[in-house]
């Protein structure tokens, strides 16, 4: 009886590894089906974006267009939430705590995925940690904008006003910790001078703000400013690049109008799902979003913003991530800007 029990035991030593790696190979292919039949019948219902800019901002004005589109493609509605405030901490707790099935997306820009981890001491989300990169949707520069009726009338009035009133001058930005702060900072960095940061849980405000002189300047997109160039209360005195904007030809580069050429602020703005949604669900948003900015509508759209569309895979929108939260890390050792 103990041989047999032996050679039982035997038996079962080698068949306990095949059966688990059996039983391994076969929980793989139900998650791989699962995940592929969820694919198949995404999007079941109205799907919402979470987006930390005021309504009236140019983001959030290009992302409602966008949703537009995504409406057309997927055959549900896709709806734009717009939560402004707390450097964009609001929105994002609300999308990290959303469920993993492609329904709940969230828009930021490179401010809150590449900036804010290294700018506050303490970031309630970790962009790698809780997200999952969908797409990049575009990229735009940002121009110095003054007041039409200012006494600032070029980037050498600014330079010198700032030098001759240190601590006194202003400048709006949208929220601490946004591109258009941490180049300010820059700004007083390459200068040698001190201002005072302003900032604004309502965009739209900054400009208006400008527009009355009750701020000195601010660093824009041509989005943001473009209600109030038309209506002939801002101008842009140089883009914050080193090439001029297609959308904007005939406002000079910081280096045209004498600036620090060391002065080059832009900002993407990109599309990430809550942590655990399934790679078949992130493809097919990221098919559905690179469609819909292919769309000549929403090019021309774009260009009218100073929007340039750059499509991407999730992968690569994941190495950017990664590579400007490294400049970033430097770009705030050097400048010394903190946010809290």
């Amino acid at each position: 009886m103990s041989a047999l029990k032996a050679r039982i035991a035997r038996y079962q030593a080698l068949l306990c590894p095949v059966l688990a790696a059996a039983v391994l190979v076969c929980l793989s292919a139900a998650s791989q089906a699962q995940a592929q039949a969820q694919a198949q019948g995404y999007p079941s219902r109205v799907v919402r974006i979470m987006l930390p800019y005021a309504a009236g901002a140019g983001p959030a004005v290009f992302v409602r267009i966008l949703a537009d589109r995504m409406t057309r493609e997927l055959g549900q509605q896709v709806i734009v939430d717009a939560r402004p405030g707390a450097s964009g901490f609001v929105a994002i707790e609300v999308a990290k705590k959303a469920a993993p099935d492609g329904h709940d997306l969230l828009v930021v820009s490179n401010a809150h995925a590449t900036i804010n981890p290294f700018l506050y001491s303490k970031v309630p989300y970790d962009m790698e940690a809780d997200f999952t990169p969908v797409g990049l949707i575009y990229l735009t520069p940002f121009f110095i904008t003054v007041a039409t009726n200012g006494p600032i009338h070029s980037v050498a009035d600014l330079i010198a006003t700032m030098k001759a009133n240190p601590g006194r001058i202003t400048y709006g930005t949208p929220y601490v910790g946004s591109p258009a702060d941490l180049g300010g900072s820059l700004f007083e960095y390459l200068t040698g001078t001190k201002m005072i940061h302003v900032p604004f849980k309502d965009q739209p405000q900054i400009y208006t703000a400008i527009a009355n002189n009750d701020v000195d300047w601010t660093l824009s997109t041509l989005g943001s400013a473009l209600p109030l160039m038309n209506a002939g209360k801002v101008r842009l005195l140089a883009i914050a690049g080193k090439t001029r904007s297609g959308s904007a030809p005939t406002v000079p580069t910081i280096i045209e109008a004498g600036g620090p050429p060391e002065l080059l602020v832009d900002s993407w703005m990109s599309m990430f799902a809550p942590r655990g949604t399934s790679p078949e669900v992130v493809r097919a948003i990221n098919a559905v979003l690179n469609r819909s900015l292919a769309d000549p509508d929403v090019l021309a759209r774009m260009k009218q913003l100073g929007f340039e569309p750059t499509p991407s895979t999730p992968e690569a929108l994941g190495a950017l991530v990664k590579s400007d939260g490294r400049k970033y890390a430097e770009l705030i050792r050097r400048t010394g800007a903190v946010a809290d």
